[in-house]
């Protein structure tokens, strides 16, 4: 997959997660907003249920009181009598049609003892009302004389009463404490009714305030100011000027909202979580298979030029013994033979390499340990790669000062490692610079620190990030001045790894590289 075409798939694959996530955060938002305008609607469904109940019922009660004063002794104070007439006479038809509408007005002095509201007494009045229409065939008349006989009838007709105390109903609630009218009590009692009959679980508290200023009707923990209330107004009317407002507040409403769906989000964030530790995981793998394929290309072309040069090596030695004029010279066969012989162990040994990381990843490989001095690995080590650096015309210094050293290690695996390092150092070292290696030692708490640092050509930030990666070699383009396959540190890593020690870089491009490794002490 070239560049262009990976770059897409990720821009496509991060804009259709961000569409995924703004989705569900929109649906969750409308959820929220849509259960919050739902619960406003109930909540001034309930106040207005509370408002009408208690206004309702101070009017009934009241009213009974009314009643039971003027059937007991009321005294009619003025009486008046009105009464409206209307004929009309239909000639089409030969027909009459009498309408009378009569008023009878009687005026109570009650005493207002029984209400409490300040005065010696009250007025009422009680109003009787007479409604009639009657359709007289005009040949059932015997003129004008007989009307006022039909009227006299139409008046024994039974009526509809009512008592009409609106006068004596405003004075009475306009000088009435607002206390004595309704009770927290009741008010608690209708809107805990009305909430629960509309589902709303959820605590509040209420006031009433008359002109802004709060009453003796409310709740002990009623803050006006802890949320935006919900209000309406109670026992209004054009001539009263308390000006009356049921308040009622939910402390806890910001969480009621959210706990609506609190089921839904947590299944969108769970989901949500997985979509994204999924496409993180898919992103990752596509960056890691182009890495491999990067380092695939890269081992191949280096495994090619490592083997090439050996091959080539061979094929010119086996041709050199088939001449006639080298097969009878027995010192120049034997120097090719041993040619042969170095080329086919260095091939071997790459090839090793490559089945050794594979058994230590798949943990087949069978490391033994014991306890040695460190100091006598190293010395081992030393040995194996002095001819090498005497050739260079290289020098390595040692400075092993740790006063403890026993390891618990495996003597071959080890000094392979140290031996590995030792051999990077030598390999990126350029020609034109002195081949310089610092060995050394020190003691950090219970484990002993082994130092190897040189002076070649160092590494990138980059590099020392991913330096002990399997197959992987700094780019250097289409130049394979150094050989390898990019597989020694990557088993140094792998056997430290398994001695329970940890191998560290630092290096600088252009100034060298320190490798620093880190191994417990054993007593």
């Amino acid at each position: 997959m070239n560049r262009i075409k990976f770059i897409a798939l990720v821009v496509l694959m991060s804009l259709s997660l961000i569409g995924i996530i703004c989705l569900q955060a929109y649906y969750i938002n409308d959820s929220v907003t849509s259960f919050e305008n739902q619960f406003k609607t109930n909540v001034k469904r309930s106040l207005s249920y509370v408002v009408l109940s208690i206004e309702k019922d101070e009017k009934l009660s009241h009213n009974i009181k009314i009643k039971e004063l003027i059937a007991n002794g009321g005294k009619i104070d003025t009486t008046a009598i009105l009464n409206f007439y209307i004929k009309e006479e239909d000639r089409t038809n030969n027909r009459t049609l009498l309408y009378r509408n009569g008023i009878l007005e009687q005026d109570f002095k009650l005493s207002s003892a029984l209400f409490d509201i300040g005065l010696d007494s009250i007025n009422v009045k009680r109003i009787i009302n007479q409604r009639e229409t009657k359709i007289i065939e005009d040949n059932n008349i015997d003129g004008s004389s007989k009307l006022s006989g039909l009227l006299s009838e139409m008046s024994t007709i039974s009526e509809r009463e009512q008592i009409l105390w609106d006068a004596f109903y405003t004075d009475y609630a306009y000088r009435t404490p607002i206390q004595k009218r309704t009770s927290i009590k009741k008010i608690d009692e209708l809107l805990k009714y009305k909430l629960t009959q509309d589902e709303i679980d959820l605590d509040y508290e209420f006031a009433i305030f008359s002109n802004n200023l709060s009453t003796k009707i409310r709740t002990e923990d009623f803050d006006l100011d802890s949320s935006p209330p919900f209000s309406l107004p109670i026992f209004s009317n054009r001539n009263d000027k308390n000006n009356y407002r049921l308040l009622v507040n939910f402390p806890k409403r910001s969480n009621y909202a959210f706990a609506s769906v609190y089921t839904n989000l947590l299944l969108s964030i769970l989901f949500t979580g997985i979509i994204i530790i999924a496409f993180s995981s898919a992103l990752l793998q596509l960056i890691k298979q182009r890495q491999i394929s990067e380092i695939k290309t890269d081992f191949i072309n280096n495994m090619t030029h490592e083997f090439k040069t050996p091959i080539a090596t061979i094929n010119l030695a086996l041709d050199a013994i088939k001449n006639p004029k080298i097969i009878d010279d027995k010192e120049k066969v034997l120097r090719y033979l041993r040619m042969i012989r170095e080329e086919n162990k260095r091939m071997h040994a790459q090839v090793e390499n490559v089945l050794r990381i594979s058994k230590l990843e798949k943990n087949e490989l069978n490391i033994s340990k014991e306890r040695f001095d460190l100091h006598d690995l190293i010395e081992d080590a030393v040995s194996h790669i002095e001819l090498i650096v005497e050739d260079k015309n290289g020098e390595i210094n040692q400075d092993l000062k740790a006063a403890k050293t026993s390891v618990l290690a495996n003597e071959t695996h080890f000094t392979n490692v140290i031996v590995n390092v030792l051999d990077n150092a030598i390999k990126y070292t350029p020609e034109n610079k002195p081949l310089k290696i610092e060995i050394s030692t020190e003691l950090v708490g219970n484990f002993v620190l082994l130092h190897i640092k040189d002076y070649g050509a160092g590494m990138g930030k980059a590099a020392q990030k991913r330096v002990f990666e399997k197959f992987y070699r700094e780019h250097t383009g289409n130049v394979h001045n150094v050989k390898g396959h990019g597989l020694g540190l990557a088993y140094v890593k792998q056997i430290v790894d398994d001695h329970q020690g940890h191998i560290t870089v630092e290096s600088e491009k252009g100034i060298g590289s320190t490798f620093t490794i880190k191994l417990p002490l054993i007593s």
